[in-house]
């Protein structure tokens, strides 16, 4: 199977075709092998145009609107960026080809240490993750010129706002367990712009500012 002919139609069909214009970021999802970051019985169906499991419950989500969320946060190469849900590690990759530094906070212990052990055999040197409440953020590590939320919360968390930097943009799928939508958020002094992008579904996001865990 040639994963870089299935790569290549990836982006120009799933991506290209439906608008994903920034060069950047098509390169991006050129140079990351999506197959290195799922189970090896589903590497078969990498680079399908659909969400795949991960374990613990989790996905690695559909490359468009993996796509779609980066793009819209319009990043540039001097910036960090936090990632709340590491998951597989895919999204951290493209990130790390787009921006100085990316902090990624995953609640599993699993899917963490299986990304860092992935993403540091893959020579990836500006990525940092951390194993807690992605609902909290990383205060410590804070303000962030981006964030970019791969779970569903009930609300915008205030948390994460706090966090931006003036300027800063956030990116979160908001709304009930099974339907959201994806609500871009920036942040200019002390006034905060919030546009809706369109319809989407996530795994839900569990911590203090989220979903309880069931």
């Amino acid at each position: 199977m040639d994963f870089s002919i299935l790569r290549e139609r990836m982006v120009n069909e799933q991506l290209i075709r439906r608008g994903i214009k920034d060069e950047q970021v098509l390169s991006a999802f050129k140079k990351i092998e999506r197959h290195k970051f799922v189970p090896s019985i589903l590497k078969a169906q990498s680079y399908d145009d659909c969400p795949l499991s991960i374990g613990e419950g989790q996905t690695i989500s559909q490359p468009y609107i993996v796509a779609y969320m980066i793009e819209s946060l319009n990043l540039k190469p001097q910036e960090e960026i936090l990632e709340i849900g590491t998951g597989s590690g895919y999204q951290t990759a493209l990130l790390s080809c787009l921006v100085k530094q990316v902090y990624s906070i995953e609640r599993s212990k699993v899917l963490a240490e299986r990304a860092q052990k992935l993403l540091e055999s893959l020579n990836f040197t500006n990525i940092k993750i951390i194993i807690g409440d992605g609902t909290k953020g990383l205060l410590e590590f804070s303000p962030f010129d981006a964030i970019i939320v791969s779970a569903a919360a009930p609300n915008v968390p205030h948390t994460l706002i706090e966090q931006l930097r003036d300027g800063g943009r956030m990116i979160i799928p908001v709304g009930e367990r099974f339907s959201q939508v994806l609500i871009r958020t920036t942040k200019i002094k002390d006034k905060i712009k919030q546009e809706q992008l369109g319809s989407c579904v996530f795994v839900p996001l569990i911590g203090e500012f989220g979903w309880k865990k069931n």
